[in-house]
């Protein structure tokens, strides 16, 4: 029972904390800045001509920010796209990185990309396969029943786990070798705003990082209960 309770309050630590100090940082950079010329979606446009990536665009979404390699759009959140707060502007370059990975033929981003395509359909199979489990059981009488709701139910665990690892490579790329390079050669932020960019970008990259391990936790929780 203790173990249990270790291993919720460890789960809460890791998929909670990081989102609760990302939420704060971004808040604390998304006051209107006196210096920052133009909105997230104008340095966005402006970011799209100067690296003359053809047919990416930006549109605003209430979905949360972030780039779309299908449709080549860069999308921001209501707040970034008409602001002009270190936050809005941080967060439109860490895009663009994407969108320049995207036309530079950054392999993670590619292989992320597929992966999220063939996951949509591989997620199908499985809740499909674990709905009819209970009804084909009775019915067949096989153990290859067991083995195809212990793959659906790998699949279910272990896709996401994929998706979180293949997306870490092409974030930490899109902020530290993308987003923090562009802000700081063409001279868009000072030096002194140069240091809250990479704070802001290191407080996303906890996201991430803190959904692989939530991710590997419960892949490894369900192994455990397999186990039993």
């Amino acid at each position: 029972m203790g173990l249990i309770i270790i291993a919720i309050a460890l789960l809460a630590f890791i998929s909670f904390v990081p989102q609760m100090w990302t939420r704060w940082v971004l808040n604390k950079y998304s006051q209107p800045h006196p210096t920052l010329p133009g909105s997230g979606h104008e340095f966005g446009e402006h970011l799209i001509r100067k690296y003359n990536l053809e047919g990416v665009r930006i549109e605003e979404t209430e979905q949360g920010d972030h780039y779309d390699p299908i449709d080549k759009v860069v999308r921001l959140s209501s707040a970034n796209f008409h602001s002009n707060s270190l936050t809005a502007i941080v967060t439109t370059a860490h895009e663009i990185g994407h969108a320049i990975q995207h036309q530079t033929h950054f392999e993670p981003l590619l292989t992320r990309t597929q992966l999220v395509e063939r996951a949509q359909w591989l997620t199908k199979f499985s809740g499909m396969a674990l709905i009819a489990t209970p009804i084909l059981i009775p019915l067949l009488h096989t153990p290859m029943i067991g083995i195809v709701t212990f793959a659906a139910g790998f699949i279910a665990m272990g896709v996401p786990v994929l998706i979180h690892l293949s997306t870490l490579p092409v974030e930490f790329d899109a902020s530290y070798q993308r987003a923090l390079p562009l802000l700081k050669d063409g001279e868009y932020i000072d030096a002194k705003d140069l240091k809250r960019a990479r704070h802001i970008l290191t407080a996303c990259a906890f996201t991430y990082v803190s959904s692989s391990l939530a991710s590997l936790f419960n892949l490894w929780k369900w192994f455990s209960g397999m186990r039993r």
